[in-house]
């Protein structure tokens, strides 16, 4: 009897092991009920050097799914990148896959969470030694001890859809890059991650179900600061795919360091290189006739400056009238390149097989 009972509780263990196995490998949960989109939100700030962005999620509990605000995140150490979780169909549920560290970017489901997370990759910056390099243009940098660069972003789809095959989902599979990252060591979230997304679980102002799609707090500047000034709520979706970049004071310059980006690794040239044909188009692309603050507000992206989560507007939004295709918003809702707001696409790199 004695020794059945030591046999069931190392069962026990053993089972309790294997689930925690699974989890880290990006098992958490599962659900019959697809996540909402994405909802749509200016980027805080950066708060200092070497904070990573991490883009916020639907996650799931007790009362249905709640949203995690995307925030910056000190890296765990220096060369290490952050893959986002992403929602999967599988097996009839959907498979929440959770994000992870790692000196590489790994798949992530096509999700375009925005602010450099465009669905494949990572553009927001890279690492050169001891030292993150921020792209400003898919990120909101308007501080002076950092080192930066612009790198021009191109998408031409949007799409707010967070999960990754079944019904309306996306049609995405991993790339060579992506698979080969997925077999290097992983990091679990900090204790900091953790402790936002507990945080985020434990109000009931982010349950998809109170705040309907549309939660108070989308984003913050560091984890688990849910109220202040540098708290964003998320925006309405105006039946318009192009989001308004953040109204902030103009950037001040960083010391000399905004220099063009230097040479990177195989790797990162790989994650970040810009489509060949999309940069001819635009570098021969004449400017469009008329100020952009006297044009009428149209949905089609500006062919020479990147709109992060603006991705082929012009086929999925309708066109306001008199407006040329290629004209941006007005600049009344528009800044210097910093904050962004996150309107997810599934990017162009490729027309992607459902899982």
């Amino acid at each position: 009897m004695q020794i059945s009972r030591i046999v069931r509780y190392l069962v026990l263990a053993i089972l309790m092991m294997a689930i925690s196995a699974s989890s880290f490998a990006g098992v958490f949960v599962s659900v019959t009920v697809a996540p909402p989109v994405l909802p749509v939100y200016v980027q805080p700030a950066c708060p200092g050097d070497g904070y990573i962005w991490t883009p916020g999620y639907w996650a799931y509990g007790p009362d249905g799914y709640f949203w995690v605000p995307g925030t910056w995140v000190v890296a765990p150490e220096p060369g290490f990148l952050w893959t986002p979780g992403y929602w999967g169909w599988g097996g009839g549920v959907y498979v929440w896959h959770a994000g992870y560290w790692g000196p590489h970017i790994g798949f992530y489901g096509g999700v375009n969470y925005g602010f450099g997370y465009f669905g494949s990759g990572y553009e927001g910056g890279y690492w050169r030694g001891n030292r993150f390099y921020y792209n400003r243009t898919v990120n909101n940098i308007n501080i002076t001890n950092v080192n930066v660069y612009n790198k021009t972003v191109i998408h031409n789809s949007v799409n707010r859809v967070s999960y990754n095959g079944g019904e309306g989902g996306l049609h995405a599979r991993p790339a060579h890059f992506e698979e080969v990252a997925a077999r290097e060591r992983h990091f679990e979230p900090t204790r900091m991650q953790s402790q936002h997304e507990n945080g985020a679980r434990g109000n009931r102002e982010f349950l998809a179900s109170v705040n309907h799609g549309r939660p108070a707090v989308a984003a913050t500047a560091r984890p688990g600061e849910f109220r202040g000034r540098d708290v964003v709520a998320a925006r309405p979706d105006r039946g318009r795919e192009r989001p308004a970049e953040n109204r902030m004071s103009p950037r001040p310059e960083n010391s000399g360091r905004n220099a063009p980006r230097p040479e990177t690794s195989h790797q990162e040239a790989h994650n970040n290189r810009p489509s060949p044909s999309s940069s001819m188009r635009n570098e021969n692309r004449p400017e469009p006739r008329g100020r952009m603050d006297s044009a009428p507000r149209s949905n089609g992206p500006r062919p020479d400056t990147y709109r992060p989560e603006a991705g082929r507007q012009h086929e999925n939004a309708p066109r306001a009238e008199n407006a040329r295709p290629h004209e941006s918003a007005p600049r009344g809702e528009n800044a210097p390149r910093g904050g962004r707001e996150s309107h997810p696409g599934n990017g162009n790199d490729r027309d992607r097989k459902g899982h």
